[in-house]
């Protein structure tokens, strides 16, 4: 139940971090137009490198190693003066390289490349990693929503033309900044002072930069995409790329949080020795993820070409076939989030997760060379979705001495049977009714009646443990 618990609140963090944007992208859409939308996703993509090599990989080892210490209280407590003592040192030197970056070499935009530098000062106080090894998601989900609850106020009483574009950067890195600063007191009742000299902060190093290798590369999907779309299209393809990207990792953030609650359990479990545990947790994780993430990506298919010129506004058309084509990657990203970030990340196989995602991040930089070109945003929505098909794939075939592939992949076929029956039904209602937010609340609810409906023909075995988990939650109560 723990682990459920956590998943909840995890699941309503990363919601909560990426529902923000949404509530507040149909109206930034419209009030700063593709244009500016596009240079907000351009400075941001080229900040989002600089805080990535301070953060250098700190936030996965620190979550790794404070699970492994988690019943030693010094041993917890000198892991995070030492992590964090490390964290700022080389947040600190991508800040000053950031800096010098931004006036040797920027032109036209080193005023909204200045403010989103604030970014890189949130991640040096960021320490949330420590909380998510002690299995404790509660703090961070509560502290943080009172803040970013003030961000939605300040974009639609700050933001109100074109001119604004620089406001809406600086609210968006200094509420991030503010809510990283909410976590310290809850500190002070989880660690106990330990003496300078004993920190040691370099001996992470290592460790931490052989995990800074797949943290870098994984955000190739995330930043590359961008830059090349910048560099190679327009603004307004860029704008509508961005806008379409955000909708989808909303989707995919329901599922992706599995990943950061099962990442301390299965690393305990592997500490205490555990192994079928661990194995466990895999087939249930990947099983349940398979569940929610295959309707998620034909439901947003279905409605994407009517939903976005709608949601975002006449400026983004284009983004419905963007979020039509970058689909699948909800149902690939989930599936890697199991084999990775679950699997090979906390039984410390660094070298085998590190070559899928590099393999990944290769091939995306090839496919965007080839299909920006030519097809522009839909380009490099293909490109990511190719991308994540070879590190899903790469990733299940390097745990294949460890895992029954036919045992992951025996329920999968009723999952896309059912999402495929539910997209034929949710697109066709979509295509003769308007779209409003009460025919969006009927599309949603059809469509989750016709998946349930077929995995109840099918004899999922997803509904039997779902039943498990509501009648032991009914005992308990």
């Amino acid at each position: 139940m723990k682990v459920v618990k956590n998943y909840l609140y995890n699941a309503s963090y990363q919601i909560l971090n990426l529902l923000i944007p949404l509530i507040t992208v149909p109206y930034i859409s419209r009030v700063l137009g593709a244009h500016d939308v596009g240079i907000n996703e351009y400075t941001n993509s080229w900040v989002t490198f600089f805080y990535l090599m301070g953060q250098m990989g700190i936030t996965l080892y620190g979550n790794r190693e404070v699970a492994y210490h988690r019943d030693d209280l010094y041993e917890r407590s000198r892991t995070f003066w030492g992590v964090e003592a490390l964290q700022l040192l080389t947040v600190s030197a991508s800040l000053i390289a950031y800096l010098v970056a931004v006036f040797l070499f920027s032109t036209t935009f080193k005023y909204y490349f200045l403010l989103q530098g604030i970014w890189i000062i949130a991640t040096g106080l960021d320490v949330s990693w420590y909380f998510m090894g002690l299995e404790n998601f509660k703090v961070t989900v509560v502290r943080n929503t009172f803040v970013r609850l003030i961000s939605i106020v300040l974009i639609f009483t700050i933001v109100k033309d074109v001119n604004d574009l620089g406001k809406y950067i600086a609210i968006l890195g200094g509420t991030q900044l503010v809510g990283n600063l909410t976590l310290w007191p809850y500190l002070k009742d989880n660690l106990v002072w330990v003496k300078i000299s004993e920190w040691h902060p370099f001996k992470h190093f290592y460790p931490a930069l052989l995990l800074f290798i797949p943290t870098i590369t994984t955000q190739v999907y995330l930043v590359l995409n961008r830059l090349m779309l910048g560099r190679m299209s327009t603004q307004v393809s860029l704008g509508n790329f961005g806008q379409a990207d955000k909708i989808v990792k909303f989707v995919l953030a329901i599922v992706t949080a599995t990943g950061t609650v099962m990442l301390p359990h299965v690393a305990n479990k592997f500490a205490k020795g555990d192994i079928k545990g661990v194995r466990d947790s895999l087939y249930s994780s990947f099983n349940f993820v398979s569940a929610i993430s295959v309707p998620m990506m034909f439901g947003l298919m279905a409605i994407s070409e009517r939903f976005a010129p709608w949601f975002l506004g006449a400026d983004f058309e284009l983004a419905g076939r963007i979020m039509f084509l970058e689909s699948p990657i909800i149902v690939l990203i989930a599936w890697s989030n199991v084999t990775g970030t679950q699997y090979l990340m906390p039984v410390n196989r660094v070298k085998e997760y590190t070559t899928s995602v590099t393999v990944g991040a290769v091939s995306n930089i090839i496919f965007n060379l080839f299909l920006i070109e030519g097809w522009g945003a839909n380009g490099a929505a293909v490109a990511t979705v190719l991308s994540e098909f070879l590190v899903s794939a790469a990733q299940i075939a390097m745990i294949r001495g460890t895992i029954k592939r036919r045992q992951l992949f025996r329920e999968q076929w009723k999952y896309f049977l059912s999402g495929f029956l539910m997209y034929l039904v949710v697109n066709r209602v979509c295509m003769v009714i308007n779209m409003t937010i009460a025919n969006l609340c009927l599309e949603v609810g059809i469509g989750i009646v016709v998946y349930l409906l077929g995995l109840l023909v099918t004899k999922a075995s997803i509904v039997g443990e779902a039943q498990k988990l509501i009648k032991n939650k009914t005992n308990h109560e």
